[in-house]
């Protein structure tokens, strides 16, 4: 959420690349209505501010996230870790 002083309130549903996808005008709704697009749209409500949101729930609403399915990243290899003692060497570039 970002509050815009000023500006009339809306959902802005962005997808993984931060490319705008839509806007809903929220300001004729009702609390009850926003919750209510917003289990529709596949948001998570939690139960308790300090719960934890449900992996399956991560990237919701996105349902086709482009990290789904891949395999969480490899330690550096030995050249990867090499370049990066070179590069804090380098510290004037």
């Amino acid at each position: 959420m970002k509050h815009i002083p000023g500006a009339d309130p809306e959902l802005v549903l962005l997808n993984h690349y931060y490319e705008e996808l839509d806007r809903i005008p929220l300001s004729e709704m009702t609390r009850t209505e926003i919750h209510k697009l917003l289990a529709e749209l596949g948001f998570y409500k939690k139960e308790n501010p300090e719960d934890q949101v449900p992996e399956e729930f991560r990237f919701s609403p996105a349902k086709d996230s482009p990290f789904e399915g891949q395999q969480p990243t490899s330690p550096p290899t030995e050249t990867d870790t090499h370049q990066s003692d070179v590069d804090s060497q380098h510290t004037d570039l």
